[in-house]
């Protein structure tokens, strides 16, 4: 079992790969894991990103460096602690982050519908997200 499901993370993270490929501009899996997370819970500081990646400050700000140039992110001061920086995706980068997942899904799903549906009936029921951890 755990080599059936190493060889599905190895497809999966193919997938994730080709899916970045294609994107215009050059993002990197871990530019993609930062913009996710801010799609995902809107507005963050630089401090709470971080640590959300599990990266240090220093790398998250030369990562947001790349991301503000490529026009996929903003970095604005908080109004009530100017010392404060809130990172915010753009509409460019909101529209980055729904074409890259509409591709995996769609690569994801041509994979599943490959399964016989015997399995696919067994991976349905066997899926419990709450195993997983983040």
């Amino acid at each position: 079992m755990v080599d059936a499901v190493l060889q599905a993370s190895r497809a999966l993270v193919a997938v994730a790969a080709r899916s970045l490929a294609r994107v215009e501009g050059n993002v990197t899996i871990q530019q993609y894991r930062a913009m996710v997370v801010l799609a995902s819970r809107g507005r963050q500081t630089a401090g709470v990103l971080a640590d959300s990646l599990g990266i240090h400050l220093s790398t998250l700000t030369r990562l947001c460096d790349r991301l503000v140039g490529k026009g996929l992110i903003t970095r604005q001061e908080e109004p009530a602690n100017r010392r404060r920086v809130l990172l915010s995706l753009t509409p460019r980068g909101k529209r980055l982050v729904r074409s890259v997942t509409s591709t995996r899904r769609d690569e994801i799903a041509s994979i599943l519908w490959r399964v016989p549906p015997v399995q696919r009936a067994e991976l349905d029921s066997a899926w419990a997200p709450e195993w997983l951890a983040e």
